[in-house]
């Protein structure tokens, strides 16, 4: 299966993941919101220029807020954990790792801890943003904290279920040039 369309594929599963059963329910303890869609941001192919990137996060955010019909909260995080993607990839990753050998993140390509604190940085700078964005005032910067704690913990476990479920086999390229 061509790349374009595995991404095409995902893009719509996220999309329909997101709302039509992550949506639906309702807010835990006011505090926990699942959020899983931003993993396809995630799981891009490491040879996407960040240009590339950018792009496709905010139409893929852009989707997401039509369907939720925020104003354009999906589609500010979606751009900011696309850009900050190449960066946290460069410091997890030497020069000469697996985004030269393999095609994506993954716990294959990367291992364990690398793809967990990569998956970790991009949740929190995810989450933070978007539950600034989402309620705009620091009058209780506990209620703050705790929402973007509990709603990254949630998405957190819900991204490792996927991980464990849906095992993506990465191949290793031999060939690299």
């Amino acid at each position: 299966m061509s790349e374009l369309l595995k991404n095409t594929i995902r893009f719509v599963l996220f999309i329909a993941v997101q709302v039509f059963i992550l949506s639906k329910i309702p807010p835990l303890h006011r505090f926990i919101t699942p959020y899983l869609y931003y993993l396809y941001i995630l799981w891009l192919p490491f040879n996407t220029s960040r240009g590339g990137l950018m792009a496709i996060a905010f139409i893929f955010g852009l989707t997401l807020d039509y369907f939720t019909h925020t104003p354009g909260l999906h589609a500010a995080a979606c751009v900011l954990i696309a850009y900050i993607r190449p960066f946290v990839i460069n410091v997890l990753i030497s020069q000469e790792g697996a985004d030269k050998n393999y095609s994506s993140p993954s716990i294959t390509s990367m291992g364990w801890a690398p793809y967990g604190t990569y998956v970790l940085i991009l949740t929190l700078f995810h989450h933070v943003y978007l539950v600034f964005l989402e309620w705009m005032n620091f009058g209780s910067l506990w209620y703050f904290l705790g929402k973007v704690v509990a709603t990254s913990g949630i998405s957190l476990l819900l991204i490792l279920l996927t991980e464990l479920l849906f095992y993506r086999k990465e191949k290793f390229r031999t060939n690299t040039a």
